[in-house]
């Protein structure tokens, strides 16, 4: 019983290796949508909103 119990714990480990790197080739995926002309559009949009003063 006490190794069924490690085999689990290390199925449940793999398991999340597996998810985090989904999700993590999804988001570099999305990343390398854009043209470069469109992630400097976004950066300096959002570097504009950072400096805009808030209310």
């Amino acid at each position: 019983m006490h190794m069924r119990w490690w085999k689990v714990a290390g199925l449940a480990a793999f398991a999340g290796v597996a998810a985090t790197g989904v999700v993590i080739v999804r988001a570099e995926r999305r990343r390398r949508a854009y043209s470069p002309d469109e992630v400097r559009t976004r950066l300096r949009e959002r570097h504009a909103e950072a400096l805009a003063p808030r209310r």
